[in-house]
């Protein structure tokens, strides 16, 4: 039997002994059901119960740190985000029980009719969640200047060296940098708040009674105030038009005045600063699509690169400080790209 059969047995054992000592819970019915593993080292599992469920989760403790994930959870249900509930944990072992928000992930739920009514329901849950101030025995990392920029160098240096096998001269890595470092400056200068860092159709659930339930926000920092809504409507994983997301990123923006979080910042700014987050995010996204395949072998993320990659192109069109970004992926980047991948033209709306 190799390691993980053998973790996962030892996260069932441990589960159903921390059963046995409850009186309160009933007992399991079933083996463990493999839920999803994700991009990091974790796996989840249900584990049925009589009438209910709970989420046993495997976090290898030499890869993953479970506290900050209990400490965050522990403050957005106290702030009234609908996060699972922290049942048990074992630190020294890496494992989990949390309660179930069932199987329904937005994503399976958006259509062209439905995503206005779920994307608002979204961005109120957004609105909340960015307001929580107060994590009890943790202290959220900030999202600083070091950490934008090493993010970025993860397209250098895993998609365009690792990937594409490209080398770039001197004036070009002088190109890349000052661009990470404009972008770096402007998303700083935005309002900081709390900031889940993968708030996405994957990581969002549409709960039994109709609200938005959150997941997967052990990474969270104090950030920019358009990460989020950014993850939110440039999706890696679904397309939705301009036009629409424009309309969106302004409601967002509104609501924010509303709640006395946005004063003098029009709409205009507010895009701007949602499009050089775009920059920063998806040139982090595409670097970690790479990374995932070339060093974890998980390879179907490659896939979803294409329909980033557009939007890192599209969004920076329009700015002047950016232009010389945006020839060096016309230039040097997209050509190597699609030189290897041609069908992934197919995806450019501004190629």
């Amino acid at each position: 039997m190799n390691a993980v059969d053998l973790r996962a047995r030892a996260l069932e054992s441990w589960a159903l002994g921390w059963l046995a000592s409850q009186n309160r819970w009933p007992e399991a019915t079933s083996h463990l059901q493999t839920v999803s593993g994700d991009a990091s080292f974790r796996r989840y599992f249900r584990l049925p119960l009589q009438g209910s469920s709970l989420i046993a989760v495997d976090a290898p403790p030499e890869k993953e740190n479970s506290r900050p994930f209990v400490a965050i959870a522990h403050a957005l249900r106290a702030h009234g985000v609908a996060v699972p509930q922290v049942v048990a944990v074992d630190f020294e072992q890496g494992f989990m029980l949390l309660s179930d928000l069932g199987d329904t992930l937005l994503l399976s739920c958006l259509t062209a009719d439905t995503v206005d009514a779920l994307y608002g329901q979204s961005m109120d849950a957004l609105l909340h969640l960015q307001q929580c101030s107060d994590v009890s025995g943790y202290a959220l990392p900030p999202y600083d200047q070091r950490r934008l920029l090493d993010e970025m160098g993860l397209f250098r240096d895993w998609f365009i060296g690792s990937y594409l096998g490209l080398v770039l001269d001197d004036g070009d890595r002088a190109r890349l940098n000052n661009a990470f470092h404009a972008i770096a400056d402007n998303v700083l200068a935005q309002p900081q708040v709390f900031v889940h860092r993968d708030y996405h159709s994957r990581n969002l659930m549409l709960l039994a009674d109709g609200s938005i339930g959150v997941i997967d926000f052990q990474d969270a920092v104090t950030g920019p105030i358009t990460y989020d809504l950014l993850s939110l409507l440039r999706d890696a994983y679904v397309v939705w038009p301009d036009a629409q997301v424009q309309a969106w990123v302004a409601a967002f923006a509104g609501r924010l005045r509303t709640a006395g979080q946005l004063e003098g910042v029009d709409n205009a700014t507010f895009q701007r600063w949602f499009d050089w987050m775009g920059a920063q995010r998806h040139l982090k996204v595409v670097g970690i699509f790479a990374r995932l395949s070339l060093r974890d072998g998980k390879h179907g993320y490659l896939d979803d690169i294409p329909r980033v990659f557009n939007y890192l192109v599209n969004e920076i069109a329009a700015y002047p400080a950016l232009a010389e970004l945006s020839e060096l992926l016309h230039e040097v980047i997209l050509p190597a790209w699609f030189a290897m991948k041609p069908e992934a033209q197919a995806f450019f709306t501004g190629a």
